[in-house]
């Protein structure tokens, strides 16, 4: 090392007073804090061939530091459609062992098929935000930041914006006594309009509500999905848009070049607009691509993120 790059790590300057070194600067994000979105071995878990509750020895082994939890591999445990959380602290107490046996850290829970927050009833709305409510409990109990949520139900852009708001108000309200957050994912048709819900968020105005902005999910039409798309907002506007209330980000891929780049998606000018907002959360893993295996996938994913940031 030359003697003037060895100055600057240290702190010492050419007159001799010493500085203080900063770590990361103000955008810059961690390298440690790269998370494993269970979503990303759906396969694995829905055919059995890996059981659910181990998810931390997997991520572990892949050398994350932190998990995202998908509710739907731990229906069996806690019943889809139900409001009952007498499993919730039994559940809870095999998923905190496995990470602290393997010192990961959990992240969040993705909180899917357990209602519309945002339909055109209310009396439909208050039913979800009760069957959403055990999935907040648990996160507690486990040491989560977050719930993610689905905002579906009304079709009409501007009434789907004022239920999204009462059905965020409503459950936040809830998860604010437990310490939980209550972030929304641009997940298919107007959750992945960005301005739209942005829109939503500055109308809900919560400390404990914000998004979980995922890379690839902009598919604003009816049909979206394996290339069902019709109509896509474009990502990186979206992204810009949606990371100002951001508490965590899902890094979306798909399929890698043979530089290890992503094929569909820009990932060093998505990193560009985290480190632009000053993002210093979990950038959780999400490969969703065929053509590499499930670990393979996760792995170039992983690898991808490290080397840009």
């Amino acid at each position: 090392m030359k003697r003037k790059q060895f100055l600057s790590l240290t702190g010492i300057t050419a007159l001799g007073m010493t500085l203080p070194i900063p770590l990361f600067s103000k955008n810059n994000i961690a390298k440690n804090k790269i998370s494993l979105a269970q979503w990303s071995m759906n396969r694995a878990f829905f055919s059995g061939r890996k059981d659910a509750q181990d998810f931390a020895i997997y991520a572990a082994k892949m050398g994350f530091a932190g998990i995202e939890y998908v509710n739907q591999f731990y229906f069996d445990q806690l019943k889809n459609g139900t409001t009952s959380s007498k499993n919730v602290s039994s559940l809870a107490k095999t998923l905190n062992s496995r990470a602290k046996d393997n010192d990961i850290s959990n992240v969040l829970i993705m909180v899917d098929e357990e209602g519309n927050l945002a339909d055109s009833s209310t009396a439909v709305i208050n039913t979800a935000i009760e069957q959403h409510k055990k999935w907040v409990e648990l996160a507690a109990e486990i040491g989560c930041h977050s719930i993610r949520v689905n905002l579906v139900g009304e079709k009409d852009s501007q009434k789907w914006v004022y239920q999204s708001v009462k059905g965020l108000t409503g459950l936040c309200e809830f998860s604010k006594t437990m310490g939980i957050n209550v972030i929304v994912e641009n997940h298919g048709g107007l959750s992945s309009n960005a301005a739209l819900l942005a829109k939503v968020m500055k109308q809900t105005n919560l400390d404990n509500c914000g998004t979980l902005p995922d890379f690839g999910n902009f598919c604003i039409s009816d049909v979206w999905g394996d290339d069902g798309c019709k109509d896509w907002y474009d990502m990186y506007k979206g992204m810009a848009e949606l990371m100002p209330y951001a508490k965590s980000v899902s890094a979306k891929s798909y399929d890698f070049d043979n530089y290890g780049n992503e094929t569909k998606i820009d990932y060093g000018r998505m990193i560009g607009i985290l480190k632009e907002n000053n993002y210093s959360g979990y950038i959780g893993v999400e490969y969703e691509g065929s053509r590499l295996g499930e670990k393979e996938g996760i792995i170039a994913t992983k690898n991808l993120i490290q080397r840009l940031l």
